[in-house]
């Protein structure tokens, strides 16, 4: 029996999967450039819309060129020190410390110096000293974090990733998150440099290239795979999860569209339920009920003037949840989300 070529995990890189080019490409050329204009990108989207594959991708591709060392960390745990012990792990960081006088054995690394200096004490100072060393050797850092929010780890983490940068030291970051945790972050006081980064959204998927993808693995037709790839919406796990069902269907995707529902409602939509306000569930009720997709036939029938249902649409659109790119519209970004707002929404 073959297997299934699509997914049901979060994550994971799965054997079917719609390449980012544009947005990756952007990145890899802009680190990769000898003088490079940014060394910070925000990765940004809703659950599910693909933001660990594309920075698994963009990791994969700094591993091959040389002199890159390239270091993923956990937002959850003490990023200083978990960056400074993941530097000092790497054999051609261990190859260059020993070649200086830097003395970290307080912080217990075992990485065998000369050690005619005493020990340095504070992680900060500890890790610029191994990023001049890095520097001096012609090599270059790229740190990857997926999920970040504003919680203390990231913030006191990003204050010093300001510093080394503006030492000019040579280290690169990509992290992703939810909209809300990434604009969130973004307008930190304390974190001016990040509001200027780069933020990429992680929007819809190209429907043509999820068609030739379905074409291409399951055993459809052109009209079936077109039709896959509309009811998807461009949402990068709903491309998964009804490629899954339908692969285990045999082709048949009408039998694959209601367990393809029933797991993102389960494993995405209830989430994004949780958390949201009581506004906010209304506004989306309100939007289901309202054929026109129009916003003022909405803020009519919610009784809100312009100004007051402007921060709700923004909100909504930040959280990947409506599409409001048509002048005056107000369109569902997710495939089934409609229905679950029907089924979910109590006054």
């Amino acid at each position: 029996m073959k297997n299934n070529p699509f997914s049901l995990m979060f994550g994971k890189e799965p054997g079917q999967m719609i390449d980012r080019v544009v947005q990756r490409d952007e990145v890899v050329e802009t680190f990769l450039s000898l003088e490079p204009s940014q060394m910070v990108y925000m990765v940004a989207g809703v659950r599910g819309s693909g933001k660990t594959v594309f920075l698994t991708d963009i990791m994969n591709i700094f591993r091959k060129q040389k002199d890159w060392i390239v270091l993923q960390l956990n937002p959850e745990r003490d990023l200083l020190q978990a960056l400074l012990a993941k530097l000092c792990a790497e054999s051609a960081i261990i190859k260059i410390l020993k070649n200086t006088s830097l003395n970290l054995s307080f912080f217990g690394l075992g990485v065998t110096v000369e050690r005619n200096e005493p020990p340095i004490t504070d992680v900060e100072a500890a890790l610029t000293g191994v990023l001049e060393q890095v520097k001096k050797n012609g090599k270059r850092v790229l740190i990857a974090i997926d999920e970040v929010s504003n919680n203390p780890n990231i913030k006191t983490f990003s204050a010093a990733y300001q510093i080394f940068v503006q030492q000019e030291l040579p280290v690169f970051l990509v992290m992703t998150g939810l909209y809300e945790n990434i604009y969130n972050l973004q307008n930190e006081k304390t974190l001016t440099f990040l509001y200027r980064a780069p933020k990429l959204r992680l929007r819809a998927l190209n429907i043509g290239s999820m068609a030739a993808s379905y074409l291409r693995t399951l055993d459809i037709s052109e009209e079936t795979a077109r039709k896959m790839a509309q009811l998807t919406k461009g949402y990068a796990f709903a491309f998964q999860v009804l490629g899954y069902y339908t692969f285990q269907n045999d082709g048949d995707y009408e039998k694959a569209i209601a367990p393809t529902r029933l797991y993102l409602e389960e494993y995405v939509y209830e989430r994004i339920w949780m958390d949201l306000s009581a506004r906010d569930r209304k506004i989306l009720y309100v939007i289901t009920q309202t054929p026109s997709c129009t916003v003022m036939e909405v803020r009519e029938k919610l009784e809100m003037k312009p100004n007051e249902f402007a921060p709700y649409r923004e909100r909504l659109i930040r959280k990947g949840i409506l599409d409001g790119s048509e002048r005056g519209m107000l369109y569902f970004s997710l495939p089934f989300i409609e229905e679950y707002v029907v089924d979910h929404y109590f006054e």
